[in-house]
């Protein structure tokens, strides 16, 4: 706020703030545990879907290096080697997509220097950080808690500049923190995981037997405990397991092997697979046949689902993202923005082109509008830049 804003607040008398809930904690980490469905928690959920499901992987993968290799226009030189720069190794703009996809919220600390101006900045882990809220609910500063110690940054600095950027996605039931949709995707990577298992078990002859020997006697008598022992030894053998599949089988007499067959339930599971893979496509925002999922047609050609995955989910994504970065950059890069270079962008090649020919068809136009309509700078500012 200026001083003349000061000035005016002073006499004028400034509106108060609503309230907000002041929980300790984002409700979403602790779902309801309704149904018989076990309490959401964020770290295993993390590593049953990035670390054990290739299908979720991917599909962050997908989205996260789509918007960290992205081309990028910046008003200001300064503000884009800051957001390119790599702290700790890891990319801002990829580590920034990954948290918001998979908890719904990314937090940007700003180190700055000896003059106060941002050095470098630091994308924290998202589940070690927790808001604290003043007396009326609003945030007033983060924790951090790692290894037992808790460290608390200001929301602001001395000089009132930010200490910490807060990048969320929407949650409909919490005033502080937003959803991901690692949530709403956790059934289904669960599904998906269980599928896998079984399909194991099932090589590995551990689900259920391919087929039962059969004792067939003519005077009815069993087998005695000695020769049951015997040919179940013989059997997990010379013939269980990957490495005997399709060894012939050689039978005494009165035995008969009996074939038993997978029943429509179980080719069932196929079917349940691939649909909670979709499911999980889905909720991340990749069409499915970027994940090489069969039995999807919902488009035409990969060049098609790419154009989709661009269009409606990794350009709202890094929107978000450049929005929340400006907006905490502002003090010290004022009027500046960030965008994807959307004429650079392969996948849209084709809608841009388009709009190209359409924009220059349209003689009603000046040249000034017409770099306006396509996102190009004013002629006069191109001429005067050094």
């Amino acid at each position: 706020m200026s001083f003349l804003d000061t000035l005016v607040a002073a006499f004028k008398g400034e509106s108060a703030r609503v309230p907000l809930a002041r929980g300790p904690a984002s409700p979403w980490f602790f779902a309801e545990s309704g149904g018989g469905r076990a309490p959401f928690e964020y770290g295993s959920a993390v590593r049953r879907a990035y670390l054990e499901n290739p299908v979720a992987q991917r599909a962050v993968r997908l989205v996260a290096e789509g918007i960290g290799g992205a081309p990028l226009r910046a008003a200001d030189p300064g503000l884009a080697a800051l957001v390119t720069e790599t702290s700790a190794g890891q990319s801002l703009l990829e580590t920034l997509a990954c948290h918001l996809l998979l908890h719904g919220n990314a937090y940007v600390q700003v180190v700055k220097d000896g003059r106060g101006r941002p050095a470098e900045l630091f994308a924290l882990r998202p589940e070690r950080v927790s808001i604290v809220a003043g007396e009326d609910g609003w945030p007033a500063a983060f924790a951090y808690d790692v290894a037992g110690r808790r460290l608390t940054i200001p929301l602001l600095d001395e000089d009132a500049s930010p200490n910490m950027i807060h990048i969320r996605h929407f949650h409909p039931a919490d005033d502080h923190y937003g959803a991901g949709c690692l949530a709403a995707a956790d059934e289904a990577i669960a599904t998906h995981n269980a599928a896998s298992r079984w399909n194991r078990q099932l090589l590995e002859n551990a689900a259920r037997p391919s087929g039962a020997l059969v004792y067939e006697a003519d005077d009815g008598q069993t087998l005695t405990g000695d020769q049951f022992d015997r040919l179940k030894a013989e059997l997990a053998q010379a013939y269980a397991g990957s490495g005997n599949a399709g060894r012939p089988m050689l039978l005494e007499g009165g035995l008969k092997w009996q074939a038993m067959a997978m029943t429509p339930a179980d080719m069932d599971f196929a079917t349940l697979k691939a649909a909670a893979a979709r499911d999980v496509a889905l909720a991340f925002g990749v069409p499915p046949m970027l994940l090489g999922l069969p039995g999807d047609a919902t488009y035409a050609n990969y060049r098609e689902a790419n154009r989709a995955l661009w269009r409606l989910t990794l350009l709202p994504l890094a929107s978000k993202i450049f929005a929340g970065l400006c907006e905490g950059l502002s003090p010290w890069f004022p009027g500046s923005e960030l965008a994807i270079d959307l004429d650079r962008v392969p996948a849209l090649a084709e809608d841009r082109e388009r709009l190209w020919a359409q924009v220059s068809a349209a003689d009603f136009l000046e040249d000034g509008e017409k770099r306006a309509l396509l996102g190009l700078p004013a002629q006069q500012d191109v001429e005067n830049k050094p």
